[in-house]
């Protein structure tokens, strides 16, 4: 495998870094859909709630951020789509299919929706800021994470994609080098999209087979295209994927290619609708398995990216018993304040959310007691039988995707597809 070169982009003369900083303000509240959208900010206030509860924000000052303007979104988005949400009107009745997918049930029209799409894209662009001038080695913005929308559209309720806008100033701050990680059930169509033709990116999406779940698309054929070829990587999972299957795929794929392409940083969409009481989608990890991730992408950035790592949010439906305690994880994952899943959870914050979703039981710890002790891959064949029929299936199943995945990428990467070192 190839190793990290030196980087190019040491902290200033003079400045103070942080090891992490949270990107944080109120207005990310404002990103809200309808009574019955399953995206509710809630989410985001009880997990706010739920760090400050458990003490994790003590002595942290949090970032708040601008919105984006004008040229920040031009980055990504046409004008004539930016003018289309700044001035768009809930059409009549319910289409599938309205212009510019602004009305759509996926994004309805909600009151003040341009500059509420803007404050999230706002929070991501501070975070590659603050990372860009060396005043931090990690950021993350759990506002942000739309990684669903495209140059010319709304889609998966996603208005704005703050990950690619944030990727394309880093590409013009002094980054050449930038991969971008995504563990949310759905495929990161929108990112992938934006830079499918640029070798400068690397995507690797982990999420649900297309064929099973929205928007398919990230099989392992999508590879990019041009001199950019093999730089998009896509693992697909089976319903009902695992903690173990799960973070067995991760390790046979991601470290391999980091390593390959040497990333000056690493930016994360750490959606946690795979979780397995999430609404909308088939996996079935755990609050223990997902917190494994963010631990593991945040040694990855260490490993080869000088440690410098950007976490944005993203997907997740289990407003109060799934994202809160995801993303608190996420939180102390960057700021390097380790939280045991077996911790109790206050009982201030379990009785503030019983008083504003009392039909919702919360949990009580922060961690769902998931086993997390994965098989690492070792290549073609390699996993003998354990005689649990189920487990067996699903070892299969993981290593057939593992294989696609890596005969697709690896070889284009200057790897083995074949060997477990690489």
């Amino acid at each position: 495998m190839a190793t990290a070169p030196r980087s190019e982009h040491p902290a200033p003369p003079g400045v103070q870094r942080n090891r992490g900083t949270v990107v944080w303000t109120d207005r990310f509240l404002d990103y809200a859909w309808t009574p019955e959208h399953p995206m509710k900010p809630a989410r985001l206030k009880f997990t706010m709630a739920l760090a400050e509860s458990l003490g994790l924000l003590h002595g942290v000052e949090l970032l708040a951020p601008a919105a984006a303007d004008r040229a920040d979104l031009l980055r990504i988005h046409t004008p004539d789509y930016i003018e289309a949400v700044e001035h768009a009107r809930a059409p009549a009745g319910s289409p599938q299919a309205p212009p510019y997918g602004l009305g759509s049930p996926d994004n309805p029209v909600f009151p003040g929706m341009h500059q509420a799409a803007s404050v999230i894209v706002g929070g991501t662009l501070a975070a590659a800021k603050e990372i860009a001038a060396g005043r931090t080695q990690r950021a993350v913005s759990i506002g942000g994470g739309m990684h669903h929308a495209m140059a010319d559209s709304a889609s998966g309720f996603c208005v704005y994609n703050d990950a690619a806008v944030a990727i394309s100033w880093l590409l013009d701050n002094g980054f050449d080098r930038i991969a971008y990680l995504d563990v949310d059930v759905h495929h990161g169509d929108g990112v992938q999209r934006a830079f499918y033709a640029d070798p400068r990116v690397l995507t690797v999406s982990l999420h649900q087979h297309p064929a099973t779940l929205w928007p398919n698309t990230g099989w392992p054929e999508e590879t990019g295209v041009g001199a950019a070829e093999g730089t998009a990587i896509n693992l697909p999972l089976l319903p009902g994927t695992r903690d173990t299957q799960w973070l067995r795929g991760f390790h046979a794929v991601v470290p391999g290619a980091l390593a390959a392409f040497r990333p000056q940083i690493v930016v994360s969409q750490c959606g946690v609708d795979t979780h397995r009481e999430d609404p909308l989608a088939d996996l079935e990890l755990t609050v223990d398995g997902q917190r494994a991730a963010f631990r593991a992408m945040r040694d990855l950035a260490d490993e080869y990216a000088e440690g410098r790592w950007l976490a944005v949010g993203g997907g997740g439906y289990g407003l109060v018993r799934v994202v809160p305690r995801a993303w608190t994880h996420l939180l102390a994952t960057a700021l390097d304040r380790t939280i045991a899943p077996e911790t109790a959870i206050p009982q201030d914050w379990i009785d503030r959310v019983r008083a504003e979703a009392p039909r919702v039981d919360p949990p009580t710890t922060m961690g769902d007691g998931g086993d997390i002790a994965y098989l690492p891959w070792d290549g073609p064949g390699g996993t003998g039988e354990t005689g649990d029929a189920r487990l067996d299936r699903a070892q299969r199943a993981i290593d057939t995707a593992v294989l696609a995945t890596r005969r697709a990428t690896f070889g284009l990467l200057g790897l083995d597809p074949e060997d477990p070192r690489d």
